[in-house]
Protein backbone atom coordinates (compact mmCIF):
# COMPACT_ATOMS: atom_id res chain seq x y z
CA UNK A 1 0.00 0.00 0.00
CA UNK A 2 2.78 2.56 1.04
CA UNK A 3 4.57 1.40 -2.49
CA UNK A 4 1.34 2.13 -4.67
CA UNK A 5 1.10 5.79 -2.53
CA UNK A 6 4.34 6.81 -3.02
CA UNK A 7 4.53 5.89 -6.81
CA UNK A 8 1.29 7.50 -7.57
CA UNK A 9 2.85 10.67 -5.38
CA UNK A 10 6.32 10.44 -7.61
CA UNK A 11 4.04 9.78 -10.54
CA UNK A 12 1.88 13.00 -9.74
CA UNK A 13 5.50 15.06 -9.01
CA UNK A 14 6.83 14.15 -12.61
CA UNK A 15 3.65 14.94 -14.59
CA UNK A 16 3.45 18.67 -12.75
CA UNK A 17 7.11 19.02 -13.07
CA UNK A 18 6.48 17.94 -17.14
CA UNK A 19 3.38 20.62 -17.33
CA UNK A 20 5.65 23.29 -15.81
CA UNK A 21 8.01 22.72 -18.19
CA UNK A 22 5.76 22.35 -21.06
CA UNK A 23 3.94 25.33 -19.79
CA UNK A 24 7.28 27.66 -19.84
CA UNK A 25 8.13 26.57 -23.12
CA UNK A 26 5.18 27.87 -24.92
CA UNK A 27 4.58 30.80 -23.25
CA UNK A 28 7.89 32.01 -21.74
CA UNK A 29 9.09 33.45 -18.55
CA UNK A 30 6.04 33.82 -16.16
CA UNK A 31 5.47 34.28 -12.70
CA UNK A 32 4.72 31.76 -10.10
CA UNK A 33 1.25 33.28 -9.89
CA UNK A 34 1.13 33.38 -13.37
CA UNK A 35 2.16 29.63 -13.72
CA UNK A 36 -0.22 28.69 -11.45
CA UNK A 37 -3.11 30.14 -12.97
CA UNK A 38 -1.92 28.56 -16.50
CA UNK A 39 -1.32 24.68 -14.78
CA UNK A 40 -4.24 24.88 -12.45
CA UNK A 41 -1.91 24.02 -10.05
CA UNK A 42 -1.56 25.45 -6.18
CA UNK A 43 0.65 28.69 -6.07
CA UNK A 44 2.43 25.99 -2.87
CA UNK A 45 2.99 23.63 -5.76
CA UNK A 46 4.13 25.57 -7.86
CA UNK A 47 6.78 27.44 -5.33
CA UNK A 48 7.98 23.87 -4.71
CA UNK A 49 8.40 22.88 -7.88
CA UNK A 50 10.36 26.09 -9.01
CA UNK A 51 12.66 25.61 -6.04
CA UNK A 52 13.38 21.72 -6.61
CA UNK A 53 13.89 22.27 -10.18
CA UNK A 54 16.23 25.10 -9.52
CA UNK A 55 18.10 23.12 -7.22
CA UNK A 56 18.67 20.55 -10.34
CA UNK A 57 19.35 23.42 -12.70
CA UNK A 58 16.35 23.66 -14.82
CA UNK A 59 15.08 26.34 -13.64
CA UNK A 60 16.00 30.11 -12.86
CA UNK A 61 14.42 32.86 -11.36
CA UNK A 62 14.73 36.20 -11.11
CA UNK A 63 13.18 39.61 -9.37
CA UNK A 64 10.28 41.59 -10.85
CA UNK A 65 7.01 43.90 -10.45
CA UNK A 66 3.73 42.88 -11.48
CA UNK A 67 1.10 45.81 -10.99
CA UNK A 68 3.36 47.54 -8.97
CA UNK A 69 4.00 44.55 -6.64
CA UNK A 70 7.53 42.19 -6.68
CA UNK A 71 7.02 39.06 -7.59
CA UNK A 72 9.71 35.96 -8.88
CA UNK A 73 10.13 35.90 -12.97
CA UNK A 74 10.58 32.08 -13.68
CA UNK A 75 12.43 30.73 -16.88
CA UNK A 76 14.30 27.81 -18.30
CA UNK A 77 17.76 27.37 -17.39
CA UNK A 78 20.01 27.96 -20.06
CA UNK A 79 23.59 27.35 -20.94
CA UNK A 80 25.14 30.23 -23.11
CA UNK A 81 23.98 29.99 -26.66
CA UNK A 82 21.13 29.53 -28.51
CA UNK A 83 19.94 28.21 -31.82
CA UNK A 84 16.95 28.56 -33.55
CA UNK A 85 15.16 26.35 -35.74
CA UNK A 86 12.31 27.46 -38.19
CA UNK A 87 9.89 24.95 -40.47
CA UNK A 88 8.38 26.30 -43.33
CA UNK A 89 5.86 24.48 -44.95
CA UNK A 90 3.21 25.15 -47.38
CA UNK A 91 0.57 25.02 -44.38
CA UNK A 92 2.36 26.09 -41.28
CA UNK A 93 5.17 27.17 -39.59
CA UNK A 94 7.28 25.81 -36.38
CA UNK A 95 9.53 27.59 -34.16
CA UNK A 96 12.34 25.65 -31.62
CA UNK A 97 14.61 27.35 -29.44
CA UNK A 98 17.46 25.58 -28.08
CA UNK A 99 20.59 26.07 -25.86
CA UNK A 100 23.64 24.54 -26.35
CA UNK A 101 23.39 21.44 -24.46
CA UNK A 102 20.22 20.74 -26.82
CA UNK A 103 17.22 21.58 -23.97
CA UNK A 104 14.37 22.85 -25.38
CA UNK A 105 13.22 26.52 -24.29
CA UNK A 106 10.43 27.55 -26.45
CA UNK A 107 8.61 26.36 -28.83
CA UNK A 108 5.63 28.12 -30.93
CA UNK A 109 3.61 27.19 -34.34
CA UNK A 110 1.64 29.11 -36.21
CA UNK A 111 -0.72 28.34 -39.30
CA UNK A 112 0.17 29.79 -42.95
CA UNK A 113 -2.47 30.32 -44.96
CA UNK A 114 -2.05 28.66 -48.85
CA UNK A 115 0.37 30.04 -51.23
CA UNK A 116 1.72 32.38 -48.81
CA UNK A 117 3.91 34.67 -50.03
CA UNK A 118 8.11 35.15 -49.22
CA UNK A 119 7.89 38.27 -47.91
CA UNK A 120 4.67 38.24 -45.37
CA UNK A 121 5.88 35.14 -44.17
CA UNK A 122 9.51 35.73 -43.37
CA UNK A 123 8.05 38.73 -41.74
CA UNK A 124 6.09 37.12 -39.49
CA UNK A 125 9.29 34.45 -39.08
CA UNK A 126 11.47 37.08 -38.10
CA UNK A 127 8.86 38.84 -35.21
CA UNK A 128 7.77 35.50 -34.05
CA UNK A 129 11.87 34.97 -33.30
CA UNK A 130 12.67 38.21 -31.89
CA UNK A 131 9.20 37.79 -29.55
CA UNK A 132 9.94 34.23 -28.61
CA UNK A 133 13.58 35.49 -27.56
CA UNK A 134 11.96 38.38 -25.53
CA UNK A 135 9.84 35.69 -23.87
CA UNK A 136 12.40 33.72 -22.31
CA UNK A 137 14.47 36.52 -21.15
CA UNK A 138 17.26 35.78 -23.76
CA UNK A 139 19.58 39.08 -25.05
CA UNK A 140 19.82 39.03 -28.52
CA UNK A 141 23.49 38.83 -28.67
CA UNK A 142 22.74 35.37 -26.96
CA UNK A 143 21.76 33.96 -30.22
CA UNK A 144 24.60 32.25 -32.41
CA UNK A 145 22.92 30.58 -35.20
CA UNK A 146 19.65 29.96 -36.93
CA UNK A 147 18.93 26.76 -39.35
CA UNK A 148 15.72 26.93 -41.56
CA UNK A 149 13.80 23.88 -42.30
CA UNK A 150 12.01 24.11 -45.54
CA UNK A 151 8.81 21.57 -46.59
CA UNK A 152 10.69 21.44 -50.50
CA UNK A 153 13.74 19.54 -51.55
CA UNK A 154 16.60 22.59 -51.22
CA UNK A 155 19.82 23.00 -53.47
CA UNK A 156 22.73 22.31 -51.45
CA UNK A 157 25.26 23.96 -53.09
CA UNK A 158 22.88 27.41 -53.74
CA UNK A 159 21.01 26.91 -50.55
CA UNK A 160 17.89 27.76 -52.31
CA UNK A 161 15.07 25.49 -53.38
CA UNK A 162 15.53 22.58 -56.33
CA UNK A 163 12.38 22.24 -57.87
CA UNK A 164 9.99 24.90 -58.35
CA UNK A 165 6.62 25.27 -57.51
CA UNK A 166 6.12 22.79 -54.47
CA UNK A 167 6.18 26.12 -52.73
CA UNK A 168 5.10 28.82 -55.10
CA UNK A 169 7.16 31.72 -55.46
CA UNK A 170 9.98 30.58 -53.08
CA UNK A 171 12.26 28.84 -55.47
CA UNK A 172 14.56 32.41 -55.80
CA UNK A 173 14.54 33.55 -52.37
CA UNK A 174 17.85 34.42 -50.61
CA UNK A 175 16.78 32.60 -47.42
CA UNK A 176 20.72 32.81 -45.82
CA UNK A 177 21.01 36.80 -46.75
CA UNK A 178 17.82 37.51 -45.15
CA UNK A 179 18.25 36.13 -41.65
CA UNK A 180 21.63 36.57 -41.37
CA UNK A 181 20.82 40.33 -42.55
CA UNK A 182 18.24 40.43 -39.60
CA UNK A 183 20.00 38.78 -36.76
CA UNK A 184 24.39 38.64 -37.59
CA UNK A 185 24.24 34.88 -37.50
CA UNK A 186 25.63 32.05 -38.95
CA UNK A 187 22.41 30.61 -41.46
CA UNK A 188 21.74 27.05 -42.22
CA UNK A 189 19.51 26.00 -44.36
CA UNK A 190 17.87 22.34 -45.56
CA UNK A 191 15.08 20.06 -46.10
CA UNK A 192 12.48 19.08 -43.14
CA UNK A 193 13.62 15.13 -43.75
CA UNK A 194 17.20 15.56 -43.32
CA UNK A 195 16.90 18.23 -40.53
CA UNK A 196 14.46 15.85 -38.54
CA UNK A 197 16.81 13.04 -38.92
CA UNK A 198 19.69 14.92 -37.24
CA UNK A 199 17.31 15.73 -34.32
CA UNK A 200 16.53 11.97 -34.09
CA UNK A 201 20.29 11.11 -34.72
CA UNK A 202 21.39 13.73 -31.46
CA UNK A 203 18.60 12.87 -29.25
CA UNK A 204 15.73 10.83 -30.82
CA UNK A 205 14.79 7.22 -31.68
CA UNK A 206 18.37 6.89 -33.57
CA UNK A 207 20.65 7.84 -30.85
CA UNK A 208 23.80 5.22 -31.40
CA UNK A 209 22.62 4.44 -34.78
CA UNK A 210 25.30 5.62 -37.38
CA UNK A 211 23.63 4.88 -40.37
CA UNK A 212 19.91 4.86 -40.80
CA UNK A 213 17.27 6.32 -42.63
CA UNK A 214 14.10 8.33 -41.55
CA UNK A 215 11.04 8.80 -43.74
CA UNK A 216 9.34 12.40 -43.12
CA UNK A 217 5.54 11.06 -44.24
CA UNK A 218 3.94 14.64 -44.01
CA UNK A 219 1.80 15.99 -46.95
CA UNK A 220 4.18 14.51 -48.76
CA UNK A 221 6.67 11.99 -48.47
CA UNK A 222 10.61 12.69 -47.78
CA UNK A 223 13.91 10.71 -46.63
CA UNK A 224 16.62 11.89 -44.71
CA UNK A 225 19.24 9.30 -45.00
CA UNK A 226 22.19 9.34 -42.76
CA UNK A 227 25.67 7.40 -43.23
CA UNK A 228 28.45 7.18 -40.97
CA UNK A 229 26.77 9.99 -38.48
CA UNK A 230 26.54 12.36 -41.44
CA UNK A 231 23.60 13.11 -43.61
CA UNK A 232 23.86 12.17 -47.01
CA UNK A 233 22.60 14.70 -49.86
CA UNK A 234 24.04 13.68 -52.84
CA UNK A 235 25.70 16.25 -55.56
CA UNK A 236 22.86 18.67 -55.36
CA UNK A 237 20.85 18.17 -52.31
CA UNK A 238 18.33 15.98 -53.64
CA UNK A 239 19.49 12.58 -51.88
CA UNK A 240 16.14 11.34 -50.28
CA UNK A 241 13.37 12.96 -52.46
CA UNK A 242 11.52 9.59 -52.16
CA UNK A 243 8.18 11.54 -52.88
CA UNK A 244 9.22 11.85 -56.31
CA UNK A 245 9.78 8.15 -57.18
CA UNK A 246 7.35 6.96 -60.18
CA UNK A 247 5.14 4.53 -58.51
CA UNK A 248 2.69 4.35 -61.50
CA UNK A 249 3.75 5.93 -65.18
CA UNK A 250 -0.04 6.35 -66.00
CA UNK A 251 -0.56 8.03 -63.25
CA UNK A 252 -1.03 11.84 -62.31
CA UNK A 253 1.31 14.76 -62.81
CA UNK A 254 3.01 15.73 -60.21
CA UNK A 255 3.68 19.14 -58.71
CA UNK A 256 7.56 18.53 -60.35
CA UNK A 257 6.14 17.94 -63.57
CA UNK A 258 6.41 14.23 -63.59
CA UNK A 259 3.84 11.52 -63.66
CA UNK A 260 2.86 9.09 -61.31
CA UNK A 261 5.24 10.00 -58.77
CA UNK A 262 4.98 8.79 -54.42
CA UNK A 263 3.39 12.02 -53.51
CA UNK A 264 0.46 11.98 -56.19
CA UNK A 265 -0.70 9.17 -54.12
CA UNK A 266 -0.13 9.69 -50.94
CA UNK A 267 -0.35 13.69 -50.47
CA UNK A 268 -3.03 15.62 -48.34
CA UNK A 269 -5.10 16.64 -51.42
CA UNK A 270 -5.33 12.28 -52.69
CA UNK A 271 -5.90 10.57 -49.40
CA UNK A 272 -8.39 13.29 -47.85
CA UNK A 273 -10.01 13.22 -51.83
CA UNK A 274 -11.01 9.45 -50.80
CA UNK A 275 -13.09 9.92 -48.12
CA UNK A 276 -15.04 12.40 -49.60
CA UNK A 277 -18.27 11.12 -50.39
CA UNK A 278 -18.42 9.35 -46.57
CA UNK A 279 -16.95 11.96 -44.81
CA UNK A 280 -17.15 15.66 -46.39
CA UNK A 281 -14.31 18.09 -46.36
CA UNK A 282 -11.49 16.89 -44.46
CA UNK A 283 -7.65 17.49 -43.76
CA UNK A 284 -4.65 15.38 -43.10
CA UNK A 285 -5.07 16.67 -39.52
CA UNK A 286 -9.05 15.14 -39.62
CA UNK A 287 -7.52 12.37 -40.71
CA UNK A 288 -4.97 11.15 -38.57
CA UNK A 289 -7.31 12.24 -35.62
CA UNK A 290 -10.13 10.55 -36.64
CA UNK A 291 -7.86 7.16 -37.34
CA UNK A 292 -6.37 7.24 -34.18
CA UNK A 293 -10.28 7.48 -33.26
CA UNK A 294 -10.68 3.99 -34.91
CA UNK A 295 -12.60 4.93 -37.67
CA UNK A 296 -12.46 2.41 -39.75
CA UNK A 297 -12.25 4.47 -43.04
CA UNK A 298 -9.29 6.78 -42.26
CA UNK A 299 -7.76 4.03 -40.60
CA UNK A 300 -8.12 1.80 -44.15
CA UNK A 301 -6.33 5.30 -45.73
CA UNK A 302 -3.74 5.32 -43.55
CA UNK A 303 -2.54 1.88 -44.01
CA UNK A 304 -3.18 1.55 -47.42
CA UNK A 305 -0.46 4.87 -47.66
CA UNK A 306 1.75 2.93 -45.28
CA UNK A 307 1.77 0.08 -47.79
CA UNK A 308 2.67 2.21 -51.31
CA UNK A 309 4.93 4.46 -49.11
CA UNK A 310 6.76 1.00 -47.69
CA UNK A 311 7.16 0.12 -51.38
CA UNK A 312 9.64 2.81 -52.12
CA UNK A 313 11.03 2.80 -48.79
CA UNK A 314 12.24 -0.93 -49.57
CA UNK A 315 14.12 -0.14 -52.61
CA UNK A 316 16.01 2.80 -50.96
CA UNK A 317 16.97 0.18 -48.18
CA UNK A 318 18.16 -2.29 -50.22
CA UNK A 319 20.19 0.65 -51.92
CA UNK A 320 21.82 1.66 -49.30
CA UNK A 321 21.46 -1.15 -45.91
CA UNK A 322 20.85 0.98 -42.86
CA UNK A 323 20.49 -0.48 -39.37
CA UNK A 324 17.45 0.86 -38.52
CA UNK A 325 14.68 3.21 -40.57
CA UNK A 326 12.52 5.81 -38.57
CA UNK A 327 9.37 7.14 -39.39
CA UNK A 328 8.16 10.63 -38.56
CA UNK A 329 5.78 13.04 -39.85
CA UNK A 330 2.16 13.36 -39.27
CA UNK A 331 0.97 10.14 -40.57
CA UNK A 332 3.34 7.86 -38.25
CA UNK A 333 1.39 9.54 -35.37
CA UNK A 334 -1.09 6.90 -35.84
CA UNK A 335 1.11 4.78 -34.64
CA UNK A 336 0.63 0.91 -35.46
CA UNK A 337 -2.74 1.96 -38.05
CA UNK A 338 1.27 3.36 -40.47
CA UNK A 339 3.72 1.40 -38.60
CA UNK A 340 2.60 -2.21 -39.23
CA UNK A 341 1.73 -1.67 -42.74
CA UNK A 342 4.78 -0.11 -43.24
CA UNK A 343 6.86 -2.89 -41.36
CA UNK A 344 5.22 -5.89 -42.88
CA UNK A 345 5.88 -4.28 -46.68
CA UNK A 346 9.61 -3.91 -45.67
CA UNK A 347 10.07 -7.53 -44.50
CA UNK A 348 8.11 -8.57 -47.89
CA UNK A 349 9.97 -6.55 -50.11
CA UNK A 350 13.63 -6.75 -48.85
CA UNK A 351 16.27 -9.27 -49.14
CA UNK A 352 14.21 -12.84 -47.72
CA UNK A 353 17.86 -14.60 -46.67
CA UNK A 354 18.64 -11.27 -44.74
CA UNK A 355 19.77 -12.64 -41.26
CA UNK A 356 17.96 -9.92 -39.14
CA UNK A 357 14.76 -8.07 -40.09
CA UNK A 358 15.23 -4.46 -40.92
CA UNK A 359 13.91 -2.56 -37.83
CA UNK A 360 10.99 0.20 -38.04
CA UNK A 361 10.72 2.61 -35.11
CA UNK A 362 8.63 5.60 -34.38
CA UNK A 363 10.50 8.66 -34.01
CA UNK A 364 10.35 10.83 -31.02
CA UNK A 365 9.72 13.82 -32.46
CA UNK A 366 7.52 12.92 -35.33
CA UNK A 367 5.54 16.39 -36.21
CA UNK A 368 8.63 19.31 -34.20
CA UNK A 369 12.17 17.29 -35.32
CA UNK A 370 12.45 19.31 -38.24
CA UNK A 371 12.71 22.72 -36.33
CA UNK A 372 14.18 20.99 -33.30
CA UNK A 373 17.45 19.78 -36.00
CA UNK A 374 17.44 22.73 -37.64
CA UNK A 375 18.13 24.56 -34.48
CA UNK A 376 20.53 21.77 -32.63
CA UNK A 377 22.40 21.84 -35.99
CA UNK A 378 22.86 25.72 -35.81
CA UNK A 379 24.17 25.93 -32.46
CA UNK A 380 26.28 22.85 -32.73
CA UNK A 381 28.02 24.26 -35.79
CA UNK A 382 29.15 27.58 -34.27
CA UNK A 383 30.48 25.59 -30.85
CA UNK A 384 31.87 22.93 -33.33
CA UNK A 385 33.87 25.89 -35.27
CA UNK A 386 34.55 27.68 -31.66
CA UNK A 387 36.42 24.24 -30.78
CA UNK A 388 38.32 23.57 -33.92
CA UNK A 389 39.43 27.27 -34.01
CA UNK A 390 40.52 27.03 -29.97
CA UNK A 391 42.66 23.98 -30.78
CA UNK A 392 43.88 25.59 -33.87
CA UNK A 393 45.36 28.29 -31.52
CA UNK A 394 46.60 26.03 -29.11
CA UNK A 395 48.60 24.42 -31.91
CA UNK A 396 50.38 27.37 -33.24
CA UNK A 397 51.18 28.60 -29.67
Amino acid sequence: MAHRLFGSQSSLREANRALLLDTIRRFGAMTQIELAENTGLSTATVSNLVRLMGEQGLLETSSTTRNGRRATLVMLARRKGLGVGLYIGRHEMRLEVVDASHAILAEHDMALPRQHKPDTTLERAMILIKETLTSIGAQSDELVGLGLAMGAPVDCRTHQLAIPGILRGWDKEDLIGTFHEAFQVPVQVDNDANFSAMAELRMGAAVGRRNFVYIHANDGVGAGIVINGEVWRGTTGLAGEIGHVQVDPLGDICICGNRGCLNTVVDESRLVSLLSVTHGNMTLEDLVGNAVKGDPGCRRIVGDAAIRIGNVVADLCNAVDPEVVVLGGILSTTEDVFLEPLRETLQRMLFPDAMVPMEVLPARYPITGSALGAAMMAVDSVNEHIDVSNKSAGRSS
